[in-house]
Parts: structure tokens; sequence; C-alpha cells
């Protein structure tokens, strides 16, 4: 055997590496949606005779608007072309299914009627606007719930909140509008300064539910890009000017950014257009409003936030909350507020663990907006 010449072996692994190619090849370019649909196609075209040939040989049980089933299933899996196939395929079929029928020893009549054409063609409509739809976009139906839900988890872990030290308790409960699974509602947090200070942003996006999900999903990417990577007085200015980079109709957001040394319990709180915060004294029992002054996100370029200085001494408890928890169309913000802490006081005497989200079932359950609610602690 000369150097040069592959043995067996050798061209069975050179076979099976194209093969291993071809297929992720095929699954890269079925997720972009540029894979061949041609085997879904050929499968589809299949069964339309074959639904029409049980028509016709056992009309009790394979009725003429069987022909919806591969028709949907066309609507989710081929492209507007190979759709258009589909449905020419279709409409032979009612037709021969009509003829047979009609004319047949068992002289069934009327079996296709007006009524299953209407329903065989509307079903049809509503797959071709699927098919165009999902060719606009890019992505085969499957793989665009997978990153729906992907998408929903990243924004979920992205919005936990790191671990304190001992001495320390943190809780976040995010409630979306109408019991959907994205919110225009959320954190970014981390531990700066070698982990001996605490840095969280809570935002609340224009709009709600799925309509600021899309800006809430982009901005807390930035957010947390950004947090950790600026001073803190440098935050919010970045984020503003970010916004009015976006251009958007509805760009603006309100945001707090809440900056605590984790050794002394002393903090500094920045706002652009939030709600105040809800500090707990232990020594007085009384809550204290904590308000920074500063203006939205996204209005106007060069704006200026001023922080707000304060100090957790132990047992202590901070609360920041957007508006969705405490103000609504028959109830004013004051109103809203006192409500708030006087379902906390339950929890003074017991701890605060686990309080975040029964202090949003308490307060704002039935609320249709998107409501968030972040607990700070002191032990």
């Amino acid at each position: 055997m000369t150097g040069g010449a592959e043995t067996p072996t050798a061209r069975l692994r050179k076979t099976l590496r194209r093969a291993r190619v071809s297929m992720r090849k095929a699954g890269v370019d079925r997720f972009r949606g540029d894979g061949s649909d041609r085997l879904a196609l050929a499968s589809l075209l299949l069964s339309v005779p074959a639904l029409a040939c049980g028509t016709v040989a056992l009309p009790e049980w394979c009725a003429p608007s069987a022909l919806v089933l591969p028709i949907v299933a066309g609507g989710l899996l081929l492209r507007p072309a190979g759709l258009l196939a589909l449905y020419a395929a279709s409409a032979v079929a009612l037709i021969v299914e009509s003829a047979v029928l009609d004319s047949g020893p068992q002289a069934v009549a009327d079996r296709v009627t007006p009524g299953t054409i209407l329903v065989v063609a509307a079903v049809g409509f509503f797959g071709f606007l699927i098919a165009q739809f999902r060719t606009r976009v890019g992505v085969p139906w499957r793989r665009g719930q997978t990153m729906l839900f992907d998408l929903r988890e990243r924004l979920r872990v992205q919005s936990k909140l790191p671990k304190l030290p001992r001495g320390w308790h943190r809780e976040m409960a995010l409630r979306p509008a109408g019991g959907q699974s994205f919110s225009g509602d959320f954190v970014v947090a981390a531990r700066t300064n070698g982990g001996r200070t605490l840095e969280v942003v809570l935002t609340d996006v224009s709009g709600k539910g799925m309509d600021a999900a899309s800006r809430s999903l982009l901005l807390s990417g930035a957010f947390g890009g950004l947090l950790g990577s600026l001073p803190p007085h440098a935050f919010l200015p970045a984020a503003n000017g970010y916004l009015l980079r976006q251009d958007w109709d509805e760009g603006f957001a309100t945001s707090v950014h809440l900056v605590l040394d984790l050794d002394s319990g002393d903090y500094e709180m920045y706002s652009a257009g939030h709600l105040p915060g809800l500090q707990l004294s232990a020594g007085t029992g009384r809550w204290e409003e904590k308000a920074a002054d500063g203006p939205l996100l996204g209005v106007y370029d060069g704006a200026e936030f001023d922080p707000i200085k304060g100090t957790l001494s132990p047992g202590d408890v901070l609360m920041l909350f957007t508006d969705g928890l405490v103000e609504t169309s028959d109830r004013d913000l004051t109103e809203g507020m006192d409500r708030l802490t006087g379902e906390a006081d339950r929890y003074v005497s017991a701890g605060f663990q686990g309080a975040a989200w029964h202090l949003i079932e308490a307060v704002a359950k039935d609320v249709n907006d998107d409501r968030a609610l972040l607990l700070i602690c002191r032990a």
C-alpha cells in the first residue's frame, strides 16, 4: 500500500464527517429559515390524495373537511410557495371528492357542501398568513417558540439579585400585566468595588406587558453592561443617552439606581423620574419616603441626576417598587403607598423573608399593569 492511499477506516471517517457537517449546516439553515422544506412538502402532498381516497371509500369516517389537517400543518412548516402547491392539490382533491360522491352508487348527495369549501378556504387563508409571517421573521415556528422561552428565561436570570453577606436579606418579585410572561419592569444588579458594594437598578419602561417587553429586554441587556463599568454617578446619564439614541416613539422610562455599602449600610440613591423608595426605621418603627431628583430617561439630553443619601441601620428595611404596585385609575399614589406600608407592617416582627411576592398579592393582585417590588433588609 502506498503512503498516499487512504485506508477504508479513513474514508469512513471522512464520509461521516461530511455527513455530520451537512446535517449541522441543514440545522443552521433551518434555524435561519433557509433550509429546504421539500420533505415536508412531499409528505403533505402525499397525505392529500390519501385523505381524498379515505373520503371516497369511507365518507362516514373521513369527512371532506379533513383536508384542513395538511393545510394547518403546511401553514406551520412550509414556505408560501410550497403552501400554494399544497392548496392547489387540496382544491383538486375537493373537486374529485365532490364529483365521485355526488354520482357514486351510494348516492351520497352534497357531501362537499359550500360550507365545507368555505371552512377549508378559511383555514388555508390563515395558514398562508402564518407562513408569510414566519418567512418575514426568518425563524421556523418551533424554533421561534423556543427563542421566546429562552428570552424569557434570560430576562428572569438577569433579574436575579446577587447573594449578600451575612446580615443582609434581599428579594425581588415581578408580576407582568395580564398574567403574561414578559414585563416592562426589570431589575439589574451587581456587586462592585470588590464585592463590598451592591448596585441595583429598578426600571419601568413605558407601556406594559408584551408592548414593552422588547424594549425592556433590550434595555436590561444594555443597563446590565453599564452597571459596574461606570462610576455610580455616571450610570443614569449614560442610560439616558442610550435611550435617546434609540429614537423610539415611546422611548421614555423611569429608573432608580441604588448604591449600597454592605459594610457600613450607607447608600446613595439616584432617580430618573421614579417613585420614591420607602425606608423602615427600626428605631422609630415608621416608614419614611426617600425621593431623589431627576428627569425621566430618554426625554432630553444633558439631564442631571442628584442623589439622596441615607443609611440602613440594623433592623432597617428599604423598599423600591414601580407605579403599578401603588397607583391605579381608582387609587392615587398616596393612598397606594399607605396601603403598601400598612401591609408591610405585618412582616416587621416575623421578618421579610418571602414578603415581596405576598405584598404584591395583597396590594395589587388584580391590577392590569406591570408590578415589581424590591426589598433589602439589614438584620
